[in-house]
């Protein structure tokens, strides 16, 4: 356990911290599977609106550096090209 004053507040902080950023990542999960869940529906529609409502949501936290930007570039990469050939 941490001696000094500083030291205390900062090891609450950082509890607080890690409990925020695994709800949301946890978050950006969810979105993931709903757009998942419309790509197996097949409905192009359905999984479009899902997916920009996810890649607003992954850009916002990419941008908090809550996951890294090549990840959230990854996600919104692999879920366009399964989306791109439902169409097809």
């Amino acid at each position: 356990m941490a001696n000094l004053k500083s030291s205390k507040k900062s090891i609450l902080l950082s509890v607080k911290r890690k409990i925020s950023n695994n709800k949301n990542r946890s978050m950006i999960k969810t979105y993931i599977k709903k757009v998942l869940l419309c790509i197996t529906i097949n409905d192009f529609n359905k999984s479009m609106i899902a997916f920009k409502k996810m890649q607003s949501v992954v850009d916002r936290y990419s941008m908090k550096k809550i996951i890294h930007k090549n990840k959230a570039a990854r996600y919104k990469s692999n879920l366009l090209k399964k989306i791109r050939n439902i169409s097809k």
